[in-house]
């Protein structure tokens, strides 16, 4: 495996997340408010986004310089019905190590099956509240939780790794944190909370609404003792733990508290081939411009080795300064650039 290219923090390339769609059938607030992208917001046209086969092509060139992980996300990634045939070029063609999805689970049900046959290793599910009102209100469109439910039960019977997401808002989901755990300790499946996050600039982040993952981990410690357990490999952005009674594992990704800037490897592809080297950042290099103009193998390799190379991004360390200062930067919006 090269080296490939380190940034000026000497951080390597080792993970990718790629947007396959900027839509979604869901409007969870925190990423897609309903009141900015309406029935008639303009997504993205099907010339704009990348096909099947430059999909392939972009995560190859990725993959040549050190890209070990793949990570398809949205919008909403089932909405795309190439979607096994994109796993399956990325496990067979290119042999990524791990190739997993972040997903709704609305339509998790009817696709997990053929997702598995193609060679997806993992879901990530997002499950922010077991109960039907506060799940109808975090989603936006008030859709029942229990359809998606059934998808993570379909998803771990077709043999698939199941991870759940959960973003904690203070006032609004953080008093179902314990049923939460226990529903999934009962299922095994290890439990990733969030802490929300000001990404984007429609989402309406207060500083706040925010719940500290020392206080989730205290509030479930206090119920189920916990233990701290390493990272399970090196640029892991959760901090994980066990459960004492052997109950599994829970994971806290603290971007506003506990930046993990330091350690950042992950890199993000949108729905129409932007290359984003941050989460927060506010605008990304035209890959697809570049490969539907003629940039092929070693040309494209150089050409996402360069803007690496180049990245300074440290935006959830620089949050607090930036905030005491009242600077606003403008970002990207998570439902474009993916999660």
């Amino acid at each position: 495996m090269p080296t490939g290219p380190h940034d000026r923090y000497q951080r390597p390339l080792r993970d990718l997340r790629i947007s396959v769609t900027d839509r979604c059938n869901f409007r969870c607030p925190y990423c897609m408010p309903r009141e900015v992208f309406g029935l008639n917001y303009p997504f993205l046209k099907d010339p704009q986004l990348m096909s099947l086969d430059e999909i392939t092509q972009i995560a190859a060139a990725f993959v040549a310089l050190g890209v070990e992980k793949i990570r398809l996300t949205g919008g909403e990634p089932l909405l795309r019905t190439d979607l096994p045939d994109l796993v399956r070029a990325l496990k067979q063609e290119l042999k990524v190590k791990e190739v997993a999805l972040t997903t709704n689970g609305w339509l998790l049900e009817k696709r997990a099956e053929a997702l598995r046959a193609a060679g997806l290793d993992r879901v990530n599910v997002s499950v922010d509240s077991l109960d039907p009102d506060t799940a109808g209100r975090m989603n936006g469109l008030g859709f029942s939780v229990e359809r998606v439910l059934k998808g993570i039960a379909a998803a771990a019977a077709a043999g698939l790794s199941v991870k759940i997401n959960c973003v904690v808002q203070r006032g609004v989901n953080d008093g179902q944190l314990l049923d939460l755990a226990q529903y999934f300790r009962e299922r095994r499946h290890p439990l990733r909370f969030i802490e929300f996050m000001d990404v984007g600039n429609t989402n309406h982040w207060q500083r706040d609404q925010v719940v500290p993952a020392k206080e989730i981990v205290e509030r479930l410690h206090a119920r189920w003792p916990l233990e701290p357990i390493g990272p399970a490999y090196r640029g892991e952005v959760a901090a994980r733990y066990r459960y004492v009674d052997g109950g599994g594992e829970i994971g806290l990704i603290s971007s506003v508290t506990e930046p993990f800037c330091r350690d950042c490897h992950r890199a993000r592809l949108s729905a129409d081939g932007r290359f984003f080297t941050c989460l927060f950042a506010a605008l990304g290099w035209d890959v697809l411009g570049a490969l539907r103009a003629g940039a092929r193998g070693r040309e494209l390799e150089h050409f996402l080795a360069r803007i690496w190379t180049g990245r300074l991004d440290r935006y959830s360390d620089e949050r607090a300064d930036l905030l005491a200062h009242g600077e606003i930067r403008p970002k990207a919006e998570m439902s474009y650039l993916g999660g």
